[in-house]
């Protein structure tokens, strides 16, 4: 991974802040700027969905540091962003069923924590600029194809009513404060490191275990609804440009997707390929809160990050089976 370099600058003059660095898409974005030599990449991470597994592979780095710590806690948003230049905020409940499962949990990580790290960005001498996570679950019950990130819906769940209040928190701080920030509106990202474990595994690693264990899958409902399924070097980029890209981008909400969309079923008979294995889905009850469509319109991200998405689905998804066998 990481043959592509979205940077331009010298990273070795630049430490990071990775919040959520354990997990699946954090610790992706430590291993780019790791491997393109950046001067220090701190990990926020208090390893209640994260993996330091994730992070078996850095840890003889010396630039590289690990903070057990938690968002809640606003003194641990201070000290992880001591001498920090660029933070990207990873740490989150992810999960629509979760959220409706436990909506305080996820209302106190996902709000009251990305609150936190808003006021210790805003108190810290040092950092420039916080990339954050935000969500395609924003769209909410908007019924548009495909989505634009000025139009949106009523949120269908309490983890996307906590991912657009980020939006809303991030907007009235850069106005009030100056605070520069800029949100990822993330559509279904998929890739190495995503573990098809728990209560709440994403679609594609619980796939990828059924083929593996050649056992069926359940797909939810009909298999027809469509996702735009984003690989995970596709949003490590993201960030990465976000970081140094133009004053024009900040306080700005983009997409970060692909910009095609797949349905459930078609998406399971192209692992079936993949995988040359021979296993039948069965179908289950459609999911509470989840949409019915999803497909992004990343026009505005092309324009003001430069981002230009560089695996498709398909690519993504040989990349990532064939990290998942191992």
């Amino acid at each position: 991974m990481f043959e592509n370099k979205y940077h331009s600058e010298d990273l070795s003059k630049y430490s990071f802040l990775i919040t959520g660095g354990a997990g699946f898409i954090g610790s992706n974005i430590v291993g780019y700027l790791l491997t393109n030599g950046a001067k220090r990449v701190r990990v926020l991470d208090n390893l209640a969905t994260g993996s330091l597994t994730n992070l078996e592979e850095f840890k003889t780095n010396p630039a590289f540091q690990f903070m057990e710590g938690d968002i809640r806690n606003l003194e641990d948003c201070k000290k992880a962003m001591e001498g920090i230049d660029y933070v990207s905020h990873q740490a989150a409940l992810g999960s629509v069923p979760r959220s409706i499962n436990d909506p305080i949990t996820s209302n106190e990580v996902n709000i009251s924590g990305f609150l936190n790290m808003l006021v210790a960005q805003n108190d810290s001498p040092s950092v420039k600029r916080m990339i954050y996570a935000a969500s395609s679950s924003t769209y909410g019950d908007s019924k548009s194809l495909p989505k634009q990130e000025e139009i949106i819906g009523k949120p269908l769940s309490p983890y996307a009513v906590t991912k657009y209040v980020n939006e809303l928190y991030a907007d009235v701080f850069y106005k009030t404060y100056n605070t520069h920030t800029i949100g990822l509106r993330y559509f279904n990202v998929f890739g190495p490191k995503q573990s098809p474990n728990g209560a709440y595994a994403a679609v594609i690693p619980l796939f990828m275990q059924a083929l593996k264990d050649e056992k069926p899958p359940t797909i939810n409902g009909d298999g027809e609804q469509t996702r735009d399924f984003t690989y995970v070097e596709n949003a490590v980029q993201a960030n990465i440009k976000g970081f140094f890209a133009s004053e024009k981008a900040v306080n700005n909400v983009f997409n970060i997707a692909y910009g095609e969309r797949i349905s459930l079923n078609t998406l399971w008979d192209n692992l079936v390929s993949t995988s040359e294995k021979n296993v039948e889905a069965v179908y289950g009850p459609p999911r509470q809160g989840d949409v019915r469509d999803s497909l992004a319109n990343i026009d505005k991200a092309k324009r003001l990050l430069n981002y230009n998405p560089e695996f498709s689905v398909h690519d993504g998804l040989n990349i990532t089976w064939k990290y998942f066998i191992k």
